[in-house]
């Protein structure tokens, strides 16, 4: 009963932000509630207070003991939800399937999968050497088994 009140809570409070949108909501035994947002321009600590006092300011602790913990999806942590890839449109990525890795930039997303493209150095059809072509690669996301953002410092 407490897990959907608390669901009922959170998606009200991501509903006041458009712009947020949720990636992991997970709720021990012992009620320790963990909730992982992330956000189409990023998500800020007021961003996280905010869910966390939607949340919090409207469940009793003394009909139930629980603790909270509302955080932003790591910058190194894997893209899960399709939003994702649409705000990371633009960078490098390295993506993980079921046969391949490829690294390249994303430059596509849509509800079905991501479009990636990178340059290689390959053989010339003929003669010595090698030559420089595009590459370009359709992933469907029931065929990538990780996706991360590759950070540049």
């Amino acid at each position: 009963m407490l897990k959907d009140k608390v669901k009922s809570l959170l998606n009200e409070a991501l509903s006041q932000d458009e712009s947020l949108f949720l990636i992991d909501f997970t709720m021990g035994a012992d009620n320790s509630i963990n909730v992982v947002l992330d956000g189409d321009n990023g998500v800020s600590v007021q961003d996280c207070m905010k869910v966390s006092r939607g949340i919090e300011h409207n469940l009793d602790r003394e009909e139930e003991d629980f603790s909270l913990t509302v955080t932003s999806a790591g910058a190194a942590s894997p893209m899960v939800n399709p939003r994702q890839y649409q705000k990371n449109i633009g960078r490098k990525v390295k993506v993980q399937t079921l046969e391949n890795v490829y690294e390249g930039n994303l430059t596509a997303a849509s509800t079905n999968g991501i479009v990636l493209e990178w340059k290689a150095r390959e053989p010339k059809p003929i003669g010595k050497g090698k030559t420089t072509v595009q590459k370009k690669k359709e992933i469907t996301f029931s065929d990538i088994k990780e996706a991360k953002v590759i950070l540049k410092f």
